[in-house]
């Protein structure tokens, strides 16, 4: 399948960052949650643009933390809670230098199929079931990561023509069928609860 540029509405420069970067995509989607997902996945580009340059998972894994959670609150804040999600994405980081060399896309390109790519994934810092099936999603539907099996082991979010989550997002209309099915599972969680 041919490879898909990512489109969230962010601003162009974030958009180009996440397409050419591993590490920035992977940061974005360690940023989404409990926050808004144009924040998340705009902010590995402000880190960048605090640091200079474009960090590697090695530098990440080696900052000292205080100085990374002085980055990361701003202002403007990288995320709600800059303290938690610094200290998260530095342990990302570390993961990735301790098992892939500090080279993010081994995380998906040396997966045998879609179930080892899922277990990679979960065991990510931060990186529960749902979170990790959808960014098995995101890497098939618009980065064309496809091992065998990607989409069973995506689960309902790798189904096509789904508007679930980041992974269908690629242009206004379909991030408001996003934000509706979230609302809905919303509005039905807060009904059984």
């Amino acid at each position: 399948m041919v490879r898909m540029t990512f489109s969230l509405p962010i601003p162009p420069e974030a958009n180009a960052l996440l397409d050419r970067s591993p590490l920035a995509l992977l940061i974005g989607m360690t940023l989404d949650q409990q926050d808004k997902l144009e924040k998340a996945f705009t902010s590995p580009y402000v880190l960048s643009q605090r640091l200079g340059h474009e960090p590697t998972a090695q530098e990440i894994a080696g900052f000292d933390t205080d100085e990374l959670i002085r980055i990361f609150a701003g202002p403007p804040a990288l995320h709600r809670f800059p303290k938690a999600m610094a200290t998260r994405t530095q342990e990302v980081c570390r993961l990735l230098v301790d098992r892939y060399d500090g080279d993010t896309a081994r995380l998906w390109t040396q997966a045998a199929d879609g179930r080892d790519l899922l277990r990679r994934v979960a065991e990510l810092p931060g990186f529960g079931k749902q979170k990790s099936q959808i960014f098995v999603a995101l890497l098939g539907k618009r980065y064309g990561v496809q091992p065998a099996g990607w989409r069973e082991a995506a689960g309902a979010y790798g189904e096509e023509g789904a508007h679930m989550s980041v992974a269908d997002i690629v242009d206004d209309a379909s991030l408001g069928k996003v934000r509706d099915y979230k609302k809905a599972m919303k509005a039905a969680a807060k009904s059984v609860g």
